[in-house]
């Protein structure tokens, strides 16, 4: 049989033959030092699991998460949401045609309309969304083309955009403003809602255009070029983006929503995390106590479609909403927290059941006969 020579020395970092006095053949040894944090000798806690401790807990947790999903599930539930779906994907759709023969090089609009009914009124505040389906705004270098120096207003950024903005850094011999992937990309639909009355005349729905961007978007991280209230003079020598019909300074002939703070475009440069998202268009707000917001009854939607989505398989959609005091209609969460808790009482049943079966069979046992 072969034998193993161990020596601890070794072990310790020491080998044969080095001087015990140190010298430059003494190698310095790896073993921790000997303390408790580093040896792991320092005290500790660890939870003993016993009946008594467990199966409150489970009872516990269900008692809390079944009634709270109710809760929530029920407040998601009286959120009322209405949805259309104007892709224009097949022959019988009412934009079937602007579907087919729009886009980016199309010079003229195509303008569409779709009827629908509401069943029920929209009391509050009606919020409506525009959506996107398999639209990848998470796609790393569609994040990541922008340039935040130029979108704060900043000068030097304005004329000189950051190299990650390529391929839609500068067109020609000019820098485009807004540059990067992303604002060229905007969503460019333009929606227009009427009530339907009784005589059968179109009454225009007032949607407000103002308060749809985060408040910190609009007032911190948006800024138009400084030092000239005139935007056509302060974005002299820029270029539109490229899909872009206007230039960034004609977004809007209001001056509080114009230029790099417009919020149709504070709102689409928030990229979304999932393919399929919703970003807020326009808000109707209600008008007196005594009437809903939105009536029951026939409405048309009035859609001039800008926004080819074929080249990738996409769909769009627009949405009204309500809201509540945990945002937009979202049952998954309430769903979530009743099965938890559910889970968690059903086990808690389960183990006090074999608990208590199991414990009596122990103390039977130790019964002398």
């Amino acid at each position: 049989m072969m034998a193993s020579s161990y020596n601890a020395k070794e072990e310790d970092g020491h080998h044969p033959g080095a001087s015990n006095n140190g010298g430059a053949g003494v190698a310095k040894s790896k073993k921790p030092d000997n303390t408790a944090f580093k040896q792991q000798r320092l005290p500790a806690w660890q939870p003993i699991l016993t009946a008594g401790t467990v199966l409150p807990a489970f009872f516990v947790i269900g008692l809390i998460f079944i009634p709270i999903g109710i809760g929530l599930y029920v407040t998601s539930n009286n959120i009322k949401e209405y949805e259309i779906d104007y892709t224009g994907a097949d022959s019988g759709d009412e934009c079937y045609n602007c579907s087919q023969n729009f886009s980016w090089n199309s010079t003229t609009a195509c303008v569409c309309s779709v009827a629908f009914t509401l069943e029920q009124p929209f009391e509050s505040n009606v919020f409506m969304y525009y959506g996107l389906s398999n639209f990848y705004q998470n796609h790393r270098r569609y994040v990541k083309s922008r340039d935040d120096s130029q979108l704060n207003g900043d000068s030097s950024a304005l004329k000189n955009p950051s190299k990650e903005c390529e391929p839609y850094r500068t067109s020609g011999a000019h820098p485009i403003a807004p540059c990067g992937a992303i604002a060229n990309s905007l969503f460019n639909d333009t929606l227009e809602l009427y009530y339907i009355d009784s005589n059968g005349s179109r009454n225009a729905v007032p949607l407000v255009k103002k308060g749809i961007a985060w408040w910190t978007d609009k007032h911190v991280k948006f800024r138009n070029p400084g030092g000239n209230d005139n935007l056509t003079i302060a974005f002299q020598d820029t270029s539109k983006p490229v899909n872009w019909r206007k230039p960034v300074f004609e977004m809007d002939t209001d001056p509080e929503n114009n230029g790099f703070i417009n919020e149709d475009f504070i709102v689409w440069m928030r990229t979304a995390a999932l393919p399929t998202f919703r970003k807020l268009y326009r808000i109707i707000q209600k008008k007196s106590s005594s009437t809903p917001t939105l009536a029951s009854g026939k409405y048309v939607l009035d859609i001039t479609y800008n926004y080819p989505v074929r080249s990738f398989d996409g769909r769009k959609r627009m949405i009204l909403s309500t809201i509540s005091w945990m945002g937009g209609k979202n049952p998954f969460l309430g769903i979530a927290y009743i099965t938890v808790g559910s889970i968690c009482f059903f086990l808690g049943v389960v183990l006090l059941i074999i608990h208590h079966k199991y414990d009596n069979r122990n103390n039977s046992g130790d019964i002398p006969g």
